[in-house]
């Protein structure tokens, strides 16, 4: 297959143009490198060709490298796989690098060949590595255009060089929030920032006139001329010093440990500014191996990036089922889960029916989007136009007849089964016959709120995260009569307003709810236990989590948790396993300290809703151990008691597929995303090794640690979640 071709012309122009056959973007492997790499060595072993230009043939550059590449890597070495990484890098380190010296003499850096880099979009990954080694890039205005480096999103760093590279260019502080936070620039602000060198309308054109008009101290970069100096100091110079010095603090403070790729950048970038630029290239060479080997790296790839694609591209939509695309959607309910729900839907282009039981409280879900859109126009991504038109597609209303040419509803209202029975029914008079039904419950079973339904097979659960319009995850919940339409129409609604879904069979608390509450409820426990609050939110930071379960708990609000204790009581009876966290819940409930809401909660917080620190009341009710629990203790307790949820989930066919559970758990609840989800954490301790730390905090801390069936078997047959399970997978 060629990804590359090369076309020189009169001027002396080799042009070669990158562009993957069958992909939508292009992406690069080793073979599209050693394409690259020949047409390179050909373009400038020619002595006709003047100067070189390396464009798409797409209407973006690209989007990054094939991530299956570096499993290929591994896999190629047999015995020693960091070897092969580590020689499968260098090779692109070796290729971009001869772009970069271009034939010119070593000593002199005269003698070269221009290299230009046109990009007529998104630049991202791989993707701007390459344009990195070249002398000149030139971007198209294209507003809608990405460009950047988000590797570190998904568990890895920029290792073709990029980190080299744009550490060199902008200093290791300006490069910074491209390489530790992933951050991406449209053409324009990337001009500005110093990633690219030129925006135009013409950018082909610009690069050509450039390339026949460049020389030789046009194609030198600043880090091979003599006497460079590195932007901002290198480690050893004294601004340089606080850079680094700072560097450290901001990545342990924002990781807290927990993601191994972030301190490997810092590492690569620190030793590297202290070397020359072939040196340095090397050891970006072997920290990067030595992430492609970490376990962490493999899970992060894997739910980040692999399986999160799969899912979003249908792998699990019913394959016999016609596209279900919502043209108009009906929102029951304008509170805050509503009024998101319309707004992310008209953002996609759907018309929506926004409806509440009072004029004056639709229009308030309404205005929801309207303040929404006036804070992205004056952070400069959107428009009045924009507005305008996306506010035109919302009719507020108290009108169910505004619905009667709807093809889905998402009720939205009050969690009480008795409201919800009403409103499905009344809706139900008015809707289309082929109209699907779903509901944004997030504890009550859907196969008891389809009751109220006359055509179950059409009724759905389609569970959003708050906020509506931040949170990637949609949970859509089958009922046990729900039909594979209702399924293909909440999967085309939820990749129409490009989130993320997983579909889960029904069950009390579904699939996150169901892990989500054990969380919580475990940080509940430590605390009346004596154990510090601080030790428990933090041992969870640790760990990766976003917050803590104390202050998650605080920020969902006490009341609710103490709606939902109340509830699963009274449905479950004798078998309601957490009567003495009850305890803790309606103590606080009772003393109205409800959370952030109230400003009182486990946290203390001043008039503006910023927390203080935590409440001394808990030490008073719940007095400290003399002798606070080990860290990895307290952090166990947290994770097994949520991966035992996961593990159960799938055992008892609530959870259908092993990716599910994990791209659900990271993108529902911030799951530790280091560990690449529950599962994946588990194939990473190892079935033996996790069934045994079960028996022991069973036998420590109670039978909600006691080691599930489905993982007793694999723990004996020394089997994995992902070799097990993997091959049942539906490809998307």
């Amino acid at each position: 297959m060629t990804d590359f071709t090369m076309t020189k012309d009169a001027e002396g122009i080799a042009t070669i143009v990158w562009n993957c056959k069958d992909k939508s973007m292009n992406v690069m492997n080793m073979e599209g490198m050693h394409q690259l790499d020949s047409f390179i060595d050909e373009a400038l072993g020619d002595k006709a060709v003047k100067g070189i230009i390396i464009t798409s043939g797409k209407k973006d550059f690209a989007g990054g490298m094939d991530l299956n590449v570096l499993a290929d890597m591994k896999t190629a070495s047999g015995d020693n796989p960091a070897k092969g990484v580590f020689e499968g890098i260098m090779s692109m380190h070796h290729a971009l690098r001869k772009i970069e010296l271009a034939g010119m003499d070593a000593k002199t850096k005269t003698g070269g060949k221009p290299i230009a880099a046109v990009l007529p979009g998104t630049a991202m990954g791989i993707g701007l590595e390459l344009p990195l080694s070249t002398h000149r890039i030139f971007a198209a205005i294209n507003p809608k255009a990405k460009i950047g480096l988000p590797e570190i999103m998904v568990g890895l760093f920029p290792g073709a060089g990029g980190t080299t590279r744009l550490v060199r260019k902008l200093g290791a502080m300006g490069a910074s929030p491209y390489l530790l936070e992933g951050k991406s620039l449209a053409p324009t602000k990337a001009k500005s920032a110093g990633l690219i060198d030129e925006v135009s309308d013409d950018p082909m054109e610009d690069a050509r006139a450039w390339v026949l008009s460049a020389k030789d101290v046009d194609i030198v970069k600043p880090w091979d001329s003599k006497g460079y100096k590195m932007p901002g100091g290198g480690p050893y110079h004294p601004s340089g010093f606080m850079t680094f010095v700072g560097a450290s603090a901001m990545v342990n403070g924002k990781t807290q440990g927990a993601f191994p790729a972030a301190k490997a950048l810092l590492s690569a970038i620190y030793e590297g500014a202290q070397v020359p630029f072939e040196t340095a290239l090397r050891i970006e060479a072997r920290w990067f191996t030595n992430i492609i080997m970490n376990p962490s790296s493999t899970a992060m790839i894997r739910s980040l990036f692999i399986n999160k694609q799969a899912l979003e591209k249908g792998a699990v939509r019913p394959a016999d089922v016609a596209n279900q695309i919502v043209k108009k959607v009906g929102v029951l309910g304008a509170g805050m889960m509503g009024a998101g729900i319309a707004l992310v839907s008209a953002q996609a282009g759907m018309d929506v029916i926004l409806i509440d039981q009072k004029q004056e409280a639709a229009d308030k879900g309404k205005a929801y989007s309207e303040v929404y859109m006036d804070k992205g126009i004056k952070r400069g991504k959107a428009t009045p136009e924009k507005k305008e038109a996306l506010l035109s597609r919302i009719t507020a209303t108290t009108d169910y007849n505004a619905l009667k040419d709807a093809d889905l509803i998402i009720e939205a209202v009050f969690e009480d089964p008795k409201i919800k029975a009403a409103v499905t029914k009344a809706v139900e008079a008015v809707i289309p016959d082929d109209c699907i039904f779903a509901s944004n419950t997030s504890t009550l079973p859907i196969s008891d709120l389809a009751k109220a339904s006359s055509r179950p097979e059409q009724f759905i659960g389609i569970h959003f995260f708050s906020p509506v319009e931040r949170m990637m995850l949609v949970e859509i919940i089958k009922g046990k009569e729900t039909g594979d339409r209702a399924v293909a129409k909440a999967l085309d609604y939820v990749r129409q307003i490009r989130k993320t879904p997983i579909v889960v069979n029904d069950a009390r608390f579904f699939y996150a709810n169901r892990c989500i509450i054990p969380y919580i409820n475990e940080g509940m426990r430590l605390v009346t236990e004596g154990v510090s609050s601080a030790l428990v939110d933090n041992a969870a930071r640790m760990l990766g989590f976003p917050v803590g379960p104390l202050q998650l708990v605080d920020e969902t609000s006490i009341d609710l948790g103490a709606k939902i204790a109340r509830a699963t009581k009274l449905a479950m009876g004798n078998a309601y396993p957490d009567g003495e966290v009850d305890d803790v819940v309606f103590w606080m409930e009772d003393q109205g300290r409800i959370g952030r809401k109230a400003k009182a909660g486990f946290f203390k917080y001043d008039d503006a809703g910023k927390r203080l620190g935590y409440w001394e009341g808990l030490v008073d009710k719940y007095p400290l151990l003399d002798q606070q629990p080990d860290l990895i203790e307290v952090q166990h307790r947290l994770m097994f008691v949520q991966v035992l949820e996961a593990v159960r989930a799938l055992e008892e066919g609530v959870l259908m597929d092993i990716r599910e559970g994990d791209v659900g758990a990271i993108l529902g609840w911030g799951f530790a995303p280091w560990s690449g989800g529950p599962l994946s954490w588990l194939d990473i301790l190892g079935t033996p090794y996790a069934a045994t730390r079960c028996d022991e905090l069973q036998a420590a801390h109670g039978d909600r640690f006691a080691c599930p069936n489905l993982l007793r078997d694999m723990a004996e047959k020394g089997q994995s979640f992902y070799g097990r399970f993997s091959s049942t997978y539906k490809a998307a």
